[in-house]
């Protein structure tokens, strides 16, 4: 929730405001002052906004980017919202919805690894290293609101089925369609690769759906689902998932809003703390060195091209990620369980070595704090493998956001006034 510099451009046009420095000194405030409330991290709900609306004749909400019912994040009417994760991984969506304040009962993640990350950094947190299969979901029916949970894609086999609840018996998706079965929650929330939509001709992902839209025992789940890519919420990242949202009636959720500006390797990379990494070998080095910020293998001399390459050399498209170097100025591709692999290079835009541990975590928007356990192999795979923490979050507060409304059950114009009210000091005028 930020202050629209277009609108606010648009209303100093309507009182013949010509500059931000004229807009400041009306305001009584300094130009820098005025840097800090047009900022993303600005709070808009401050007196000096209300000072800012007064002066150009406007509402608050005039001035701040449109959202469909809107609900600020921080309202003082927030519900206490209790969710379950399978599937928990490192932690990446698990603490972006933590940042976005939703309360989460218990972590469940087979792999060790993961689980010492997660009770290194979170000791307070009820982690469960245990296989989804051997859980009794029914346990939180009634004490979580929202399941969330990335699970791993396995194909199913069509021969002869009709592709019911039933027939998944034996897959993660059915453990994760049991757990909805046996929680109903209000929301449920998984994460997939974005290969779930075109497999099998889509079969096997309109088979989830209809699984998933009927899985409550006397419950229905409008279920939809939606392309996201990272870098379009916050992640210096091109990283495409499947996001598959099911809400009981009653509740309409809507998927985070696209930022209008992407941040780069630039922005990820600054101050970086030192950290462990792998390196390349020296053949791969001696190749990669011939390769400039931005580009790949189509920059390296043609004879150099065949050997480095071998069989792919000849073979059609998807190539881009060999001998692949990031540039400053742009965002990664996509992280993956190992930085050095030869068909998914992502280079150091400078220097001619894979991103470190704590490089690919800025990447994947972790906190520096935040320490992975394991061997540097693990550590890898874990960051890799993640939903990237900012990401989280920003799901997180869409979900936050669809339960506010719910419990309000307020429209669009009604949420405003009731919102504005509890949080302002002052009086605010809506139009």
């Amino acid at each position: 929730m930020n202050l629209e510099k277009d609108l606010i451009y648009e209303a100093m046009s309507r009182k013949n405001i010509k500059t931000l420095h004229e807009l400041a000194s009306i305001l009584g405030i300094t130009k820098n002052q005025l840097s800090v409330m047009l900022s993303d991290k600005f709070n808009p709900f401050k007196s000096n906004v209300q000072k800012l609306c007064d002066v150009l004749e406007v509402s608050p909400f005039d001035l701040i980017e449109k959202q469909e019912a809107f609900v600020p994040y921080n309202s003082p009417v927030d519900l206490e919202i209790d969710t379950l994760e399978l599937f928990a991984g490192a932690g990446g969506l698990a603490l972006g919805l933590e940042q976005a304040g939703l309360n989460t009962q218990a972590y469940i993640e087979i792999d060790k690894k993961c689980c010492d990350t997660l009770q290194y950094n979170r000791p307070e947190w009820n982690v469960i290293n245990a296989d989804v299969s051997t859980i009794d979901f029914s346990q939180y029916k009634g004490k979580v609101s929202v399941v969330t949970g990335g699970f791993p894609c396995q194909a199913f086999s069509y021969a002869g089925k009709k592709l019911g609840f039933e027939d998944t018996r034996g897959t993660l998706f059915f453990e994760y369609a049991r757990c909805i079965k046996e929680v109903q929650p209000l929301i449920f929330i998984a994460e997939n690769v974005r290969g779930l939509i075109s497999h099998d001709k889509g079969r096997t992902l309109n088979a989830m759906l209809d699984i998933l839209s009927n899985i409550g025992e006397g419950v229905k789940y409008n279920v939809k689902y939606k392309l996201l890519n990272a870098v379009n919420y916050g992640v210096p990242q091109k990283r495409e998932r499947i996001l598959i949202v099911g809400v009981q009636e009653g509740i309409n959720f809507e998927f985070p809003t696209p930022d209008k500006h992407i941040k780069t390797l630039r922005d990820a990379l600054k101050d970086v703390p030192e950290s462990e990494g792998q390196q390349y070998s020296p053949k791969r080095k001696k190749v990669l060195e011939l390769v400039p910020p931005g580009g790949c293998w189509r920059n390296l001399p043609p004879d150099i091209q065949k050997d480095f390459m071998g069989k792919s050399f000849y073979s059609g498209g998807g190539r881009t990620g060999m001998a692949r170097r990031i540039s400053w100025d742009e965002p990664s591709l996509t992280l993956t369980c190992s930085p050095s692999q030869k068909q998914t290079e992502r280079c150091h835009p400078d220097k001619t070595r894979p991103f470190t541990v704590r490089e690919y975590a800025r990447i994947q928007t972790f906190p520096d704090e935040w320490e992975f356990q394991g061997t540097i192999s693990d550590k890898y795979k874990q960051i890799g493998n993640a939903v990237p923490v900012e990401l989280g979050r920003r799901i997180g507060l869409s979900i936050k956001q669809s339960l506010i409304k719910k419990h309000l059950g307020l429209t669009l114009h009604q949420a405003q006034i009731e919102v504005a009210a509890t949080l302002s000091q002052e009086s605010f005028q809506l139009d």
